[in-house]
């Protein structure tokens, strides 16, 4: 309450109003705060050098056995023994994926110039959608394993398409590349790993 100019004015309810609204500020803030800390700490906890290359439990491991039918000729049933003999890639792929059709290209030019066996698996698709795609985009698979109930796929550890595998002769798996195989994922990692593979073969 003060005096001005001979009258008495009451300040106590805006005083109140002051209180009331930093203390609402500051129950807003503690929320915040804590949001913030959750997302600092999971960032450290998750922290990968490249978000790509998230750990495996199958490097160094043989390819996981399976038997599915072949995309393209449902009545050819493929298996493990269809991906050994030679350094390859193995692409997990799908028409509902978009970032599928972004590398798609990639795939094609090495199938083309580089010479490297790439082998598809078509996951959680649909086979005749998968077929008229390949048609559309340009088929850079040797052929394409039709993993349409996603077994092999959660036996892979597979988050989802597209994930690329790097195989040796034997069919061990020993790399992992989640997301898009651009040019350059290609030309530094890709490609120097199989030729270092093809030199201790």
């Amino acid at each position: 309450m003060s005096e001005t100019s001979g009258s008495i004015v009451d300040n106590s309810s805006d005083n109140k109003d002051k209180t009331d609204f930093k203390s609402i500020r500051r129950i807003l803030l503690i929320p915040l705060g804590l949001f913030f800390l959750l997302i600092t700490i999971l960032s450290l906890g998750f922290r990968l050098e490249d978000p790509h290359l998230l750990p495996s439990v199958l490097i160094d491991r043989p390819f996981p056995d399976f038997a599915l039918s072949d995309l393209h000729d449902p009545a050819r049933t493929i298996t493990v023994a269809d991906l050994k003999g030679e350094v390859a890639l193995v692409n997990v792929w799908a028409t509902w994926c978009p970032n599928c059709l972004i590398e798609h290209p990639e795939f094609v030019r090495i199938a083309a110039e580089e010479g490297v066996p790439i082998y598809g698996i078509n996951y959680n698709d649909e086979s005749r959608a998968a077929r008229r795609w390949l048609e559309r985009h340009g088929n850079p698979y040797r052929f394409n394993m039709y993993d349409n109930e996603g077994k092999l796929g959660i036996d892979l550890g597979v988050y989802g398409a597209p994930e690329t595998f790097l195989i040796d002769r034997d069919g061990v798996i020993q790399f992992k590349h989640v997301g898009t195989v651009t040019p350059e994922i290609w030309s530094l990692t890709l490609k120097p790993l199989i030729q270092q593979l093809r030199e201790q073969s």
